[in-house]
Protein backbone atom coordinates (compact mmCIF):
# COMPACT_ATOMS: atom_id res chain seq x y z
CA UNK A 1 0.00 0.00 0.00
CA UNK A 2 1.26 3.86 -0.42
CA UNK A 3 0.51 5.14 3.21
CA UNK A 4 1.01 9.00 4.16
CA UNK A 5 2.04 9.23 7.78
CA UNK A 6 1.32 13.02 9.26
CA UNK A 7 3.37 13.46 12.06
CA UNK A 8 6.22 11.69 10.98
CA UNK A 9 9.19 13.30 12.60
CA UNK A 10 7.23 13.19 15.68
CA UNK A 11 7.89 10.96 18.97
CA UNK A 12 5.41 8.10 17.21
CA UNK A 13 5.83 8.71 13.80
CA UNK A 14 9.44 8.67 13.61
CA UNK A 15 9.50 4.90 14.32
CA UNK A 16 6.01 4.21 12.84
CA UNK A 17 6.97 5.31 9.26
CA UNK A 18 10.37 3.52 8.98
CA UNK A 19 8.43 0.24 10.65
CA UNK A 20 5.22 0.85 8.13
CA UNK A 21 8.38 1.03 5.04
CA UNK A 22 10.05 -2.74 6.45
CA UNK A 23 6.20 -4.12 6.01
CA UNK A 24 6.72 -3.28 2.71
CA UNK A 25 4.81 0.14 2.01
CA UNK A 26 5.83 2.75 0.54
CA UNK A 27 5.90 5.21 3.25
CA UNK A 28 5.45 9.03 2.82
CA UNK A 29 6.60 11.50 5.62
CA UNK A 30 4.83 14.62 5.72
CA UNK A 31 6.94 17.41 7.57
CA UNK A 32 7.39 20.67 7.75
CA UNK A 33 11.01 20.84 6.66
CA UNK A 34 12.27 17.77 4.23
CA UNK A 35 15.95 18.77 5.30
CA UNK A 36 15.98 18.35 8.51
CA UNK A 37 17.68 15.88 10.48
CA UNK A 38 14.84 13.81 11.56
CA UNK A 39 13.31 14.25 7.64
CA UNK A 40 16.81 13.13 6.45
CA UNK A 41 16.67 9.59 9.45
CA UNK A 42 13.26 9.28 7.25
CA UNK A 43 14.76 9.29 4.21
CA UNK A 44 17.44 6.62 5.07
CA UNK A 45 14.99 4.49 6.28
CA UNK A 46 13.27 4.21 3.23
CA UNK A 47 10.30 6.74 4.35
CA UNK A 48 9.94 9.54 1.27
CA UNK A 49 9.72 12.97 3.49
CA UNK A 50 7.04 15.20 1.67
CA UNK A 51 6.62 19.27 2.71
CA UNK A 52 3.62 19.90 4.58
CA UNK A 53 1.72 21.43 7.44
CA UNK A 54 -1.52 20.20 9.12
CA UNK A 55 -2.85 23.46 9.09
CA UNK A 56 -2.57 24.57 5.45
CA UNK A 57 -4.24 21.60 3.90
CA UNK A 58 -3.55 23.30 0.29
CA UNK A 59 0.28 22.41 1.55
CA UNK A 60 -0.46 18.49 1.87
CA UNK A 61 -3.63 18.11 -0.79
CA UNK A 62 -1.15 17.09 -3.75
CA UNK A 63 0.13 14.27 -1.28
CA UNK A 64 -2.92 12.70 -0.69
CA UNK A 65 -3.23 11.12 -4.43
CA UNK A 66 -3.38 7.73 -4.71
CA UNK A 67 -2.77 6.76 -1.19
CA UNK A 68 -4.17 4.20 0.01
CA UNK A 69 -4.37 4.80 3.90
CA UNK A 70 -3.66 7.96 5.98
CA UNK A 71 -1.93 7.60 9.44
CA UNK A 72 -2.69 11.09 11.91
CA UNK A 73 -0.45 11.15 14.84
CA UNK A 74 -0.16 15.11 15.05
CA UNK A 75 -2.30 17.62 16.48
CA UNK A 76 -2.12 21.27 15.67
CA UNK A 77 -1.50 23.71 19.27
CA UNK A 78 -2.72 26.24 16.96
CA UNK A 79 -6.36 25.04 15.54
CA UNK A 80 -6.87 21.20 16.67
CA UNK A 81 -10.34 21.04 15.87
CA UNK A 82 -10.36 22.92 12.82
CA UNK A 83 -7.29 21.45 10.89
CA UNK A 84 -8.64 17.55 11.53
CA UNK A 85 -11.80 18.79 9.98
CA UNK A 86 -9.88 20.41 6.98
CA UNK A 87 -8.01 16.34 6.90
CA UNK A 88 -11.24 14.80 7.14
CA UNK A 89 -12.60 16.91 3.89
CA UNK A 90 -9.48 16.73 1.98
CA UNK A 91 -9.88 13.10 2.09
CA UNK A 92 -13.31 12.88 1.02
CA UNK A 93 -12.12 14.81 -1.88
CA UNK A 94 -9.16 12.47 -2.49
CA UNK A 95 -11.12 9.31 -3.03
CA UNK A 96 -11.75 8.27 0.48
CA UNK A 97 -8.46 6.66 1.88
CA UNK A 98 -8.14 4.74 5.25
CA UNK A 99 -7.74 7.12 7.90
CA UNK A 100 -5.79 5.66 11.12
CA UNK A 101 -6.52 8.43 13.62
CA UNK A 102 -5.10 8.92 17.09
CA UNK A 103 -6.30 10.35 19.75
CA UNK A 104 -5.68 9.32 23.72
CA UNK A 105 -6.79 8.46 27.07
CA UNK A 106 -6.75 12.07 28.61
CA UNK A 107 -9.95 12.31 26.23
CA UNK A 108 -12.03 10.97 28.29
CA UNK A 109 -11.59 13.36 31.25
CA UNK A 110 -12.84 12.93 34.46
CA UNK A 111 -15.78 10.17 34.76
CA UNK A 112 -17.19 7.88 36.71
CA UNK A 113 -15.82 4.38 35.90
CA UNK A 114 -12.65 2.90 37.33
CA UNK A 115 -11.57 1.29 34.22
CA UNK A 116 -11.97 2.98 30.51
CA UNK A 117 -13.11 1.09 27.67
CA UNK A 118 -14.09 2.11 24.10
CA UNK A 119 -17.92 2.34 24.99
CA UNK A 120 -16.90 4.99 28.04
CA UNK A 121 -18.57 8.05 27.23
CA UNK A 122 -16.65 11.34 27.74
CA UNK A 123 -16.66 13.94 30.09
CA UNK A 124 -17.92 16.86 28.09
CA UNK A 125 -16.63 19.33 30.36
CA UNK A 126 -12.85 18.20 29.73
CA UNK A 127 -10.15 20.71 28.18
CA UNK A 128 -9.62 17.58 25.25
CA UNK A 129 -13.49 16.43 24.55
CA UNK A 130 -13.25 17.93 21.42
CA UNK A 131 -11.10 15.33 20.20
CA UNK A 132 -13.97 12.72 20.96
CA UNK A 133 -16.44 14.88 19.17
CA UNK A 134 -13.92 14.82 16.42
CA UNK A 135 -14.22 10.79 16.58
CA UNK A 136 -17.72 10.86 16.20
CA UNK A 137 -17.50 14.13 13.52
CA UNK A 138 -14.98 11.62 11.47
CA UNK A 139 -17.79 8.21 11.48
CA UNK A 140 -20.52 10.70 10.12
CA UNK A 141 -18.28 11.58 7.54
CA UNK A 142 -18.47 8.10 5.73
CA UNK A 143 -14.25 7.92 5.59
CA UNK A 144 -13.13 4.58 6.09
CA UNK A 145 -11.42 5.07 9.54
CA UNK A 146 -9.84 3.52 12.43
CA UNK A 147 -9.36 5.09 15.89
CA UNK A 148 -6.45 4.28 18.77
CA UNK A 149 -6.92 5.62 21.79
CA UNK A 150 -3.30 4.89 23.25
CA UNK A 151 -2.32 5.42 26.83
CA UNK A 152 0.52 7.95 27.89
CA UNK A 153 3.34 7.25 26.01
CA UNK A 154 7.24 6.29 26.94
CA UNK A 155 10.11 5.16 25.56
CA UNK A 156 12.64 5.64 23.08
CA UNK A 157 13.77 9.77 22.65
CA UNK A 158 10.86 10.59 24.71
CA UNK A 159 10.44 14.04 23.09
CA UNK A 160 6.57 14.91 23.36
CA UNK A 161 6.12 12.28 26.18
CA UNK A 162 5.41 12.89 29.78
CA UNK A 163 8.32 10.46 31.12
CA UNK A 164 10.70 12.77 29.47
CA UNK A 165 9.23 15.71 30.55
CA UNK A 166 9.78 14.65 33.84
CA UNK A 167 13.30 13.00 33.55
CA UNK A 168 13.69 16.88 32.52
CA UNK A 169 12.38 17.96 35.64
CA UNK A 170 14.87 15.16 37.99
CA UNK A 171 17.96 16.62 35.92
CA UNK A 172 17.01 20.11 36.15
CA UNK A 173 16.69 19.43 40.24
CA UNK A 174 13.48 20.63 39.99
CA UNK A 175 10.98 17.56 41.15
CA UNK A 176 7.41 19.13 41.59
CA UNK A 177 4.69 17.20 41.17
CA UNK A 178 1.59 18.98 40.07
CA UNK A 179 -2.17 17.90 41.12
CA UNK A 180 -3.58 14.80 42.70
CA UNK A 181 -1.20 12.46 43.94
CA UNK A 182 -3.44 9.34 43.74
CA UNK A 183 -4.12 9.48 40.08
CA UNK A 184 -3.44 6.14 38.28
CA UNK A 185 -2.76 6.17 34.43
CA UNK A 186 -2.37 3.83 31.53
CA UNK A 187 1.32 3.64 29.52
CA UNK A 188 2.06 2.06 26.31
CA UNK A 189 5.67 1.87 25.17
CA UNK A 190 6.44 3.99 21.82
CA UNK A 191 7.37 0.64 20.02
CA UNK A 192 4.23 -1.35 21.03
CA UNK A 193 2.03 1.56 20.14
CA UNK A 194 3.89 1.31 16.72
CA UNK A 195 2.71 -2.24 16.79
CA UNK A 196 -0.99 -1.79 17.39
CA UNK A 197 -0.94 1.23 14.36
CA UNK A 198 0.70 -1.38 12.27
CA UNK A 199 -1.94 -3.95 13.34
CA UNK A 200 -4.45 -1.40 12.52
CA UNK A 201 -2.97 -1.07 8.93
CA UNK A 202 -3.23 -4.45 8.53
CA UNK A 203 -6.56 -5.16 8.96
CA UNK A 204 -7.78 -2.30 7.50
CA UNK A 205 -10.76 -3.76 5.92
CA UNK A 206 -11.78 -5.94 9.36
CA UNK A 207 -11.67 -2.98 11.33
CA UNK A 208 -13.16 0.01 9.61
CA UNK A 209 -14.97 2.04 12.00
CA UNK A 210 -13.61 0.34 14.93
CA UNK A 211 -12.05 2.21 18.05
CA UNK A 212 -9.02 0.86 20.30
CA UNK A 213 -7.66 1.50 23.35
CA UNK A 214 -4.07 0.80 23.50
CA UNK A 215 -2.14 0.21 26.56
CA UNK A 216 -0.76 -2.01 29.24
CA UNK A 217 -2.90 -3.23 31.94
CA UNK A 218 -0.99 -2.25 35.00
CA UNK A 219 -1.45 1.03 36.09
CA UNK A 220 0.84 2.88 38.59
CA UNK A 221 0.13 5.93 39.94
CA UNK A 222 1.22 8.97 38.39
CA UNK A 223 3.28 9.75 41.29
CA UNK A 224 5.17 6.35 41.54
CA UNK A 225 6.13 6.96 37.86
CA UNK A 226 7.21 11.22 38.37
CA UNK A 227 9.21 9.78 41.42
CA UNK A 228 10.87 6.95 39.38
CA UNK A 229 11.58 9.51 36.56
CA UNK A 230 12.99 12.03 38.62
CA UNK A 231 15.27 9.44 40.90
CA UNK A 232 16.58 7.77 37.38
CA UNK A 233 17.56 11.39 36.63
CA UNK A 234 19.77 11.94 39.47
CA UNK A 235 17.35 14.18 41.67
CA UNK A 236 18.30 12.97 45.39
CA UNK A 237 16.18 15.55 47.26
CA UNK A 238 12.32 15.19 48.08
CA UNK A 239 9.72 16.01 45.55
CA UNK A 240 7.53 18.74 46.05
CA UNK A 241 4.01 19.28 45.28
CA UNK A 242 2.16 21.83 43.67
CA UNK A 243 -1.55 22.56 42.64
CA UNK A 244 -2.69 21.84 39.24
CA UNK A 245 -3.76 24.90 38.52
CA UNK A 246 0.00 25.41 38.82
CA UNK A 247 0.62 22.96 35.59
CA UNK A 248 0.26 23.40 31.92
CA UNK A 249 -3.44 22.86 30.25
CA UNK A 250 -1.86 19.57 29.12
CA UNK A 251 -1.55 18.67 32.94
CA UNK A 252 -4.83 19.82 33.69
CA UNK A 253 -6.58 17.79 31.06
CA UNK A 254 -4.88 14.93 32.95
CA UNK A 255 -5.40 15.28 36.44
CA UNK A 256 -7.49 12.37 36.95
CA UNK A 257 -7.42 8.33 36.81
CA UNK A 258 -7.00 7.24 33.14
CA UNK A 259 -7.01 3.29 33.51
CA UNK A 260 -7.78 1.78 30.01
CA UNK A 261 -8.65 -1.57 29.26
CA UNK A 262 -7.09 -3.15 25.68
CA UNK A 263 -8.74 -6.38 25.74
CA UNK A 264 -10.62 -5.56 22.48
CA UNK A 265 -7.27 -4.54 20.67
CA UNK A 266 -6.00 -8.16 22.21
CA UNK A 267 -9.17 -9.56 20.30
CA UNK A 268 -9.35 -7.85 17.32
CA UNK A 269 -5.69 -6.54 16.25
CA UNK A 270 -4.01 -9.62 17.66
CA UNK A 271 -1.94 -7.01 19.44
CA UNK A 272 -0.02 -7.64 23.04
CA UNK A 273 2.68 -4.93 24.32
CA UNK A 274 5.74 -6.51 24.54
CA UNK A 275 7.13 -4.23 27.84
CA UNK A 276 6.84 -4.63 30.93
CA UNK A 277 6.06 -1.33 31.99
CA UNK A 278 7.86 2.06 32.52
CA UNK A 279 8.22 1.51 36.20
CA UNK A 280 10.24 -1.75 35.63
CA UNK A 281 12.98 -0.24 33.24
CA UNK A 282 13.23 3.28 34.48
CA UNK A 283 16.97 3.56 34.02
CA UNK A 284 17.00 2.10 30.48
CA UNK A 285 14.18 4.83 29.59
CA UNK A 286 16.12 7.57 31.00
CA UNK A 287 19.47 6.58 29.04
CA UNK A 288 17.30 6.66 26.09
CA UNK A 289 16.03 10.11 26.43
CA UNK A 290 19.39 11.23 27.72
CA UNK A 291 21.09 9.98 24.81
CA UNK A 292 19.09 11.63 22.13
Amino acid sequence: MKILVIGATGYVGSRLAPALRRAGHTVLGLTRDPASPRARALAAAEVIPVAGELGDPASYRAHLAGVDAVVHLAMDLGDPAGSDRALFAELLDAGSPHLVYTTGCSSYGRVDAPVLDETTPGNPDSPLAFRFALERELAATGLPHTVLRPGFVYGGDARTSQSGNWFAAGRDGRAVFFGDRARSWTWVHVDDLVDACTAAVDLLAEVDGEVFCVGEEDAPTALEVFTACVRAAGHTGPVEFAPITEAGWLDQAADQDEVMTSAKARRLLGWTPRRTGVLADVDTYFTAWASA
